[in-house]
């Protein structure tokens, strides 16, 4: 029960990694609040979990949402933010849209501040955490990913660059970096137009069946929000099958 008393805001729950999250954090004793912009999603997830969750549906790409379900979430305090919610769009850069780009950025960067500014007084307050995602994207290029890749970029430096400002605070902000995961958003298909797969087969896990499960990234979820981390910031912890391993 590592997080019994524990106030925590999980996004992205309405599936995947979001929802293994959630499910375990309340499996561990947590008060969770869960966001996504998918209710029935929401709604799924809650039957799952083992203690009733606060249901806040909101828009990542609109900040004014991000806000509000920080607020709500945050009524009786809170001690742990996971930033889950994200998306992937991939294909060929001399076919991608600005619009498409844009969209992106917006959703799995600035979003990720827009919740860690709203939530870091309580934090502060609570001498709590946040777990951002970032990727295998985040640490290296990766053909065909361009705008995804950039936005996680951006989430790493977000992460090491809140852990540095609000350390003295006693506030630790970490980030995991997923490798290819079993989810919906992972196994989207693939794009059309010329793409070169032996490039996209370079990022492949190199572990027997080194897919990874959602379970496996919400296990390290409540590592890095744990008291087992306490010394733990700034740090992009990858989950990857050996994805990255040269």
């Amino acid at each position: 029960m590592r997080f019994a008393g524990k106030k925590v805001i999980i996004t992205g729950a309405a599936s995947g990694i979001g929802r293994a999250t959630a499910i375990l954090f309340a499996a561990e004793g947590a008060s969770i609040t869960i966001g996504d912009i998918n209710e029935a999603g929401l709604a799924e997830t809650a039957a799952m979990m083992d203690s009733t969750p606060l249901i806040v549906p909101y828009d990542a790409s609109d900040f004014v949402s991000c806000s509000a379900l920080v607020a709500t979430g945050a009524q009786d305090g809170l001690d742990v933010l996971c930033n889950i919610s994200g998306m992937l769009q991939w294909g060929p850069s001399l076919e991608f849209s600005m619009e498409d780009f844009e969209r992106i950025l917006r959703v799995n960067t600035l979003s990720v501040f827009a919740m860690c500014q709203a939530a870091m007084p309580h934090l502060i307050e609570s001498k709590g955490n946040i777990v951002n995602t970032a990727s295998t994207a985040a640490l290296q290029g990766i053909a065909y990913t361009v705008a995804y890749a950039a936005s996680k970029h951006g989430v790493a430096a977000i992460t090491k660059s809140l852990a540095i400002e609000f350390a003295a605070k006693g506030v630790r902000v970490n980030a995991i970096c997923p490798g290819h995961v079993d989810t919906p958003m992972g196994n989207s298909a693939p794009p059309q137009g010329d793409v070169d797969w032996a490039l996209v087969m370079r990022n492949a896990p190199k572990l027997e069946d080194g897919t990874c499960a959602p379970s496996d990234i919400a296990e390290a979820f409540a590592y890095l929000a744990s008291d087992a981390a306490r010394k733990v910031t700034g740090s992009l912890l990858t989950v990857d099958g050996g994805q990255l391993a040269g």
